[in-house]
């Protein structure tokens, strides 16, 4: 379980649902949090994957930490990976690609 800026994002953001594996698929699931991007999101339910990406939390007005998500792809392209191509590494599942980044 990941923490958050305040008790309300931790509690939507980690929120798992016993009908649903998929938060996508369940309408009470508001918010998406990437762990890779380290990038939060509203979800839009209209049976896709989409979400709105929040800069502040609806909830306490923090500003939530900035999107990794450009830096991502800069990585695996300095690596040579190709996202959309290749087999994208399991340490760029998660946020732990982020510390090995930091040691290149």
């Amino acid at each position: 379980m990941t923490d958050h800026c305040c008790a309300a994002m931790t509690s939507r953001a980690n929120a798992r649902c016993d009908q649903h594996d998929d938060a996508y698929a369940c309408p009470d699931a508001l918010v998406d949090f990437s762990l890779a991007f380290q990038e939060y999101g509203l979800i839009i339910h209209d049976g896709g994957r989409s979400s709105v990406t929040i800069e502040f939390c609806p909830w306490c007005g923090q500003r939530l930490p900035e999107s990794q998500r450009d830096r991502w792809f800069d990585e695996l392209e300095r690596r040579g990976i190709d996202p959309f191509e290749d087999e994208v590494p399991a340490e760029f599942q998660d946020d732990r690609w982020l510390s090995s980044a930091r040691q290149d």
